[in-house]
């Protein structure tokens, strides 16, 4: 038993440090993406900050959503924030599982910059449009009476640059369109193409649906947010990665791993059987043998058709 477990130990420590060594390399091509990806996700916090300055508290607007669910008030308003954080943790947990599992389709450095596209893609459309109108926000503490719902001119601009914790959750004025569903339709869409449990793909659908439900119900977004979040990233979603180039998909064959002594071994082997076979042939001397057959090119260069020489000319 401590010989198995020894040994099954060996096998994982090699396989993550193959994944290791090739992730590296990935990482040492791609990094411009990757960093200006996380960049680009402070810019846009900057930018959700900065339109709390002059956010103006009003009355709730009528909301359809409002009418149909019911609030679940500031003490439970922590379930939609509990189910985001869920589904944000553990698409991060699977992008990292090539590191162990062995069965595994993507590369983590890879699958992590088309992410970032998607979400920068998402991103740029929602500063523009909750720039261009500011609505009277209908979280608790962005109503009417809240000493959060407005902030004092800033003295510099280090006072928006630099963003604290509070500001970050308690922000007003950047409703549409909802981050929470941006992260969260863009994780749901990469699984449902890279993942590989139908089961997991539809829960993660069902998930998506019941954070929108309570993002509403939390009075934290319009339901107009949350409508035009569904829409706008899946449609970014599809153009982006329909002009990005596919990734490499590992259950075909193609790896960038380092292959094994063993693995090195029999692949040399099978393409011995192959070539002992005739199997691989280049295309043009099989169509050089095609044209053979129909009497086009004799040996040595005699111009004899087999055509005439099978009716016994």
């Amino acid at each position: 038993m401590n010989l198995y477990i020894g040994r099954e130990a060996s096998k994982l420590w090699k396989r993550f440090c193959a994944e290791i060594s090739t992730e590296i390399s990935l990482l040492i091509e791609n990094w411009k993406y990757l960093l200006g990806g996380l960049v680009f996700q402070y810019i846009h916090g900057v930018a959700a900050h900065g339109v709390h300055y002059i956010h103006r508290p009003g009355p709730i607007l009528q909301d359809v959503g409002f009418f149909l669910l019911p609030e679940l008030g500031p003490d439970k308003a922590y379930l939609s924030e509990t189910l985001f954080t869920f589904i944000f943790l553990s698409f991060v947990a699977w992008s990292f599982h090539p590191f162990i599992l062995k069965s595994k389709r993507i590369y983590t450095v890879l699958l992590w910059c088309r992410v970032l596209a998607f979400l920068v893609g998402c991103q740029i459309l929602r500063i523009l449009t909750f720039y261009s109108t500011q609505l009277p926000g209908p979280n608790y503490h962005c109503r009417e009476g809240s000493k959060l719902a407005t902030l004092p001119p800033p003295d510099n601009a280090y006072e928006v640059l630099l963003m604290n914790f509070r500001g970050v959750l308690y922000g007003c004025g950047d409703l549409i369109f909802s981050s929470h569903m941006i992260f969260t339709l863009v994780f749901v869409r990469s699984y449902q193409k890279y993942g590989t449990q139908r089961f997991i793909k539809q829960l993660a659908w069902l998930l998506a649906v019941t954070q929108s439900l309570l993002i509403i119900a939390s009075r934290k977004h319009y339901t107009v947010d949350v409508v035009v979040a569904w829409y706008t990233v899946n449609l970014v979603v599809f153009f982006v990665d329909k002009n990005l180039p596919e990734l490499p998909d590992r259950t075909n064959g193609t790896a960038l791993l380092p292959l094994s002594s063993k693995e090195r071994d029999t692949k040399t082997r099978d393409e011995s059987h192959k070539l002992l076979n005739g199997n691989s042939v280049d295309p043009t001397d099989r169509r050089q043998r095609t044209h053979q057959v129909n009497g086009k090119i004799p040996e040595d260069g005699n111009a004899v058709h087999v055509n005439t020489t099978m009716n016994g000319a």
